[in-house]
């Protein structure tokens, strides 16, 4: 008998039958596969009803989305004996001791400027011999630098004998007023002499001899060495030229650069040392004189002023110089440098406590000494601190606080793993 399809009622072929034949298959394996699987599951969970109870306690345990991923510190990290002595892990206690900072510095030797001697002539003229004739020389005071030659000054000297002939003749006058006269020409010429520096030894020689000299000598007004120099044998000169420079070296500056955050700790008065290299093994004192209010953007230095006798002329201007200004403190509560850890937000310490317990300790430091830190607040005196092996104690402590943290992550998905599916409601097979 032939099947007749209901639409056109023509008969299947036989590609038609083998086509529904798997079908049926495909469809019986569906469903034995479903009741297999329904069979081996275990029973249905019933449905965890929500409280507010069990809502805070799983959000204690849920991760923080804005700390997760950051880590955190535990409160101690072990470290057994083996895993110290393979490190080299070391300790000394935090202890209170006289603490000195010393603050070390480069300067350079410069002239002391309250010793520096500008020469100027205060009359017009021209110079006719020169006797100081090379910069650098050393000069004594009243020493003779040069002789001028002035009209002014011949004039004067003429009124000046006039005068002094006035007063010796008329000193016996019936007349005072006259007298009087001529002696105040006379002082009013001799204090002309003295404005001019002309000392009062060449006045008195031409009192004596009565001849007008062509030339006078000018003298130094002070000591010291030529360091600068503008005048040569005939040259016209006036008031307003600099003649000579002339440098007091017996004492001189050393002019330092030291960091704007150890500028509080200097103070007037403070001694230092100053080294040269140019002398081994030499040593000088200096004092603190002057600290400049002038900040050096740069290099965020403030120049600090050192004052030294030198009155062999070891020190010359121009010298380089290393300064070592120490600064007591007082008794501080210090540890060495090597116990602290700075990450440049914070600085942190490990304190020993014992069967290789370490904690990390979070610590504010004061002064910065060569070997040592001041420690201000976060340890008591007597706690063992870390002074070798603390970075790799750290990392320690690093690994066990991400170890941690990942912990709570790590069992949520082992419990996912292990809990049962269960059956969806409103499911029908």
């Amino acid at each position: 008998m032939k099947l007749i399809h209901p639409l056109n009622m023509r008969p299947y072929g036989r590609t038609h039958l083998l086509v529904i034949g798997l079908l049926l298959v495909i469809l019986l394996v569906g469903i034995g596969a479903y009741w297999w699987k329904t069979e081996n599951r275990s029973v249905p969970m019933e449905p965890v009803q929500t409280t507010e109870e069990s809502t805070v306690i799983h959000s204690a345990k849920t991760p923080n989305p804005k700390t997760a991923g950051k880590l955190t510190k535990s409160k101690n990290v072990m470290v057994s004996p083996q895993k110290q002595q393979m490190i080299g892990v070391k300790t000394e206690p935090a202890a209170i001791r006289d603490l000195t900072h010393t603050i070390r510095t480069v300067g350079q030797v410069e002239v002391d400027e309250t010793r520096l001697t500008h020469m100027h002539t205060k009359l017009e003229g021209w110079i006719q011999e020169l006797y100081v004739k090379f910069t650098g020389e050393h000069v004594q005071k009243n020493q003779k630098l040069f002789e001028i030659y002035s009209p002014e000054l011949v004039s004067t000297q003429e009124e000046y004998l006039l005068a002094l002939k006035a007063v010796r003749s008329l000193g016996d006058s019936e007349f005072p007023e006259i007298a009087k006269n001529a002696k105040s020409l006379l002082d009013v010429t001799r204090q002309r002499f003295s404005l001019w520096d002309i000392t009062p030894d060449h006045i008195q020689d031409l009192e004596q001899t009565g001849k007008v000299l062509r030339t006078l000598p000018l003298h130094a007004p002070s000591s010291g060495y030529v360091l600068h120099m503008a005048v040569r044998e005939g040259m016209h000169v006036t008031p307003a030229m600099e003649l000579y420079t002339l440098a007091n070296l017996s004492r001189v500056w050393v002019l330092a650069d030291v960091y704007q955050y150890e500028i509080p700790l200097v103070k007037l008065g403070q001694e230092a040392t100053v080294t040269l290299s140019y002398f081994p093994g030499q040593t000088f004192k200096g004092k603190v004189t002057y600290v400049y209010p002038i900040l050096e953007t740069k290099t965020r230095t403030v120049k600090v002023r050192f004052e030294l006798p030198n009155p062999k002329w070891t020190l010359k201007p121009g010298m380089f110089a290393n300064i070592h200004l120490q600064i007591p403190r007082g008794k501080r509560l210090v540890v060495p440098t090597t116990a602290v850890l700075d990450s440049g937000t914070e600085q942190l310490v490990f304190i020993d406590q014992g069967q290789g317990m370490f904690e990390p300790r979070t610590v504010t430091v004061g002064v910065r000494t060569r070997d040592a830190y001041e420690i201000l607040e976060g340890i008591e005196p007597g706690e063992l601190v870390v002074t070798r092996g603390n970075f790799l104690v750290d990392s320690e402590s690093n690994l066990k606080a991400a170890t941690e943290m990942m912990m709570p992550g790590m069992e949520m998905r082992k419990k996912k793993n292990t809990e049962p599916s269960g059956s969806m409601p409103g499911m029908s097979h």
